[in-house]
């Protein structure tokens, strides 16, 4: 469990932008997001004892510092034939499952998707924005022409209703481009990213429950709030 959570620790990147908008950072305020209430020295003191922690600190890659501690950890079990020879394998492959996902998780972090995509739909939304009230006060000005014999008092004004039609239009562009940006995204500890913290601590208390520890010594559930995981 102690690999989530230094999983959840990773810092910021330059292309995350959810910090950016200042909306985001309003709900940031508001909502608890496990990775920035408490830092992964503390969270780490409930898991490891002092050496294992000065061990995994000083390793850039923390998460798989914690891997190669836990595949040590089984080698010496089977060495004291505590583990039996197959139970070894099952779990040396369990690590190595998690090795692998690991590395996809970080990839999605640590890489970027293409910058040219991103940055080329940045550009063509907006543009198509500042272009939009051109195009669409012409053609509601031909409308209001057209219906001006049947309905000469709404056609006087009908052209006025390209100011909300052009806002309602931008606005629905402008949030596909938005949520388009957040989902490159999903480690940044928002409303629509992966709730990982709670994922992981609801498989530590299921584990934990499993082998009858006292309750009162498993960590409880994160809180939601606004109706979002974290």
């Amino acid at each position: 469990m102690v690999n989530s959570i230094a999983s959840c620790y990773a810092s910021a990147k330059n292309w995350e932008v959810f910090e950016k908008h200042r909306t985001n950072r309003e709900w940031s305020k508001l909502a608890h997001i496990p990775e920035r209430v408490t830092s992964l020295e503390d969270d780490l003191l409930l898991y490891l004892d002092e050496n294992e922690r000065e061990y995994v600190l000083s390793k850039d890659n923390k998460a798989v510092a914690l891997l190669n501690m836990q595949s040590k950890h089984l080698k010496e079990l089977k060495e004291r034939e505590v583990l039996w020879e197959f139970s070894f394998l099952e779990l040396e492959g369990l690590l190595k499952e998690m090795f692998d996902l690991q590395g996809k998780s970080e990839r999605i972090k640590n890489f970027p998707y293409p910058r040219q995509y991103a940055t080329l739909s940045h550009s063509f939304v907006w543009t198509f924005l500042a272009l939009l009230p051109l195009g669409l006060v012409s053609e509601f000005s031909n409308i209001s022409g057209t219906i001006y014999t049947n309905f000469p008092l709404i056609a006087e004004y009908f052209v006025w209703l390209a100011v909300p039609f052009c806002g309602v239009v931008s606005w629905v562009f402008h949030t596909m481009m938005r949520i388009g940006t957040v989902g490159e995204n999903p480690f940044e500890g928002t409303a629509n990213d992966v709730p990982i913290s709670t994922i992981a601590r609801g498989i530590e208390r299921d584990l934990r429950q499993m082998l009858d520890e006292d309750l009162g010594q498993i960590p409880s559930q994160f809180p939601e709030k606004f109706n979002v995981q974290m």
